[in-house]
């Protein structure tokens, strides 16, 4: 079955989302390029989830500061489908 990503969740694609997707793929991406853009979208959602602490009434701790640093430097040197399906997440604060 293939999978989807919806606001981070991954989930079946219906036999309908499927056939849509297979009649109107222009490219197959590779393994390599699935598990990066995965990757980035998981990056993303931890982002958005502590986004508040950004906020000019906020003040942000080192330790919530050093975290967001982290998930931004996540994609760094990652090349392969194996470490970025292997990666491990900074501990949020």
């Amino acid at each position: 079955m293939v999978k989807k990503i919806v606001d981070g969740v991954i989930s079946d694609m219906t036999a309908e989302e499927e056939a849509w997707l297979n009649a109107n793929q222009v490219a197959a991406q590779s393994d390599e390029e699935i598990a990066l853009k995965h990757l980035r979208e998981q990056r993303n959602f931890k982002l958005k989830e502590t986004d508040f602490y950004a906020l000019s009434d906020v003040t942000m701790s080192s330790e919530m500061t050093t975290y967001r640093q982290a998930l931004r430097d996540i994609t760094n040197g990652i090349t392969t489908a194996e470490q970025a399906n292997n990666v491990t997440w900074p501990t949020k604060p």
